[in-house]
């Protein structure tokens, strides 16, 4: 446990400085309360979510900082993965750029309401890396992999994605911007091709799959896809 503290402290200040660059740059101020709020709750929220899974399941935290295989990795992926990092940013910086040019008029419950979204992502995440500590962040498959049905699992079989999504509604919402949800639409889009694209390598490579895919009807959002 020891261990953890200097290296989650060290993560922590570092998230918090580049986030606050990403955020307060655009903004040109640094009297942007929704940004300060947003980026300390997310970073406690990493952090404690970060020493939880170091502790529980030190080899999940290995396959989640594995981005990309290094072997076989598909050009697809590569693209995805570099695709996804950009809009992240774009997204924050977006979001501040609104708030400095003063495109949105968010009124600060939406902001709050954004923050409950930002923490419900983090919940999302936490009972589906619970329940599959191969829920890694390339798409491949390991050697002692198992199909998990239980939990989050049950509804829809891609929950950490209803997590991403969640927090992609979040974001703009807690950093005071309507037109941020924009992304919203990217990003589903986005995750639509690698849904199916990882699907396709689950039903090959995972046995059991193809079962759980009839059991478990939905990939995202019961009764809708």
């Amino acid at each position: 446990m020891n261990k953890l503290i200097i290296p989650t402290i060290r993560n922590f200040l570092l998230g918090v400085i580049v986030l606050g660059l990403m955020l307060f740059l655009p903004a040109w101020t640094l009297n942007y309360w929704q940004a300060w709020v947003f980026i300390l709750l997310f970073m406690v929220l990493l952090s404690a979510g970060g020493v939880y899974f170091s502790i529980k399941d030190p080899a999940l935290i290995e396959r989640r900082l594995q981005t990309v295989p290094t072997e076989g990795t598909s050009t697809g992926q590569k693209i995805f993965v570099v695709v996804a990092f950009l809009g992240d940013i774009a997204l924050l910086v977006f979001s501040a750029l609104d708030h400095r040019f003063g495109w949105s008029r968010v009124p600060p419950y939406v902001s709050w309401v954004g923050d409950l979204l930002v923490v419900l992502s983090c919940l999302i995440w936490y009972f589906v890396f619970r329940e599959n500590s191969f829920a890694a962040s390339a798409v491949q498959t390991f050697e002692e992999q198992k199909v998990i049905s239980t939990g989050p699992y049950a509804f829809v079989r891609h929950p950490l994605y209803v997590g991403v999504l969640v927090l992609i509604i979040g974001i703009p919402l807690a950093l005071g911007s309507w037109w941020g949800l924009l992304f919203f639409v990217l990003v589903s889009l986005g995750l639509v091709w690698r849904i199916l694209g990882e699907e396709k390598l689950l039903k090959k490579d995972l046995p059991g799959y193809i079962e759980y895919t009839k059991r478990v009807r939905y990939r995202l959002v019961p009764y809708v896809w």
